[in-house]
């Protein structure tokens, strides 16, 4: 069973859910009406967070089920871990200044990249 993968996949989710109730408060706070999708920096900012949250998750929930599947489940869960909290890290500087968001850029991208280059060599030595 892969229940601490499971549970950092539904983490993950609400973390993302939590970006885009941001993105909808940023639009109040700012006056940023929809379908706009630029005007203020703070909802730019936090637009940007939401987004790039996006683009990140369909790298890392298959290198987390991957890694959790071929390797293990507590294993994928810590780096899973380390994921959202750059993340949160990455959320926390980019809503102060968009050049403080590279922190928790690199730490997110450090472990989704540990997590691929896991599932693929672990796949890998099994196809050999």
């Amino acid at each position: 069973m892969y229940h601490l993968t499971a549970l950092v996949t539904l983490l993950a989710i609400a973390f993302y859910f939590f970006t885009a109730v941001n993105v909808s408060r940023s639009r109040t706070k700012t006056g940023v009406k929809v379908p706009a999708m630029s005007g203020h920096p703070d909802f730019e900012r936090a637009f940007r967070i939401q987004m790039n949250t996006l683009e990140w998750m369909p790298i890392f929930l298959p290198a987390l089920w991957l890694f959790a599947v071929y390797i293990s489940d507590a294993i994928a869960a810590g780096i899973g871990v380390v994921w959202i909290i750059g993340r949160i890290v990455y959320f926390v500087g980019y809503s102060k200044a968009a050049a403080k968001r590279g922190t928790g850029f690199a730490i997110q991208s450090l472990a989704a990249i540990a997590l691929w280059v896991g599932a693929l060599g672990a796949v890998t030595l099994r196809l050999v």
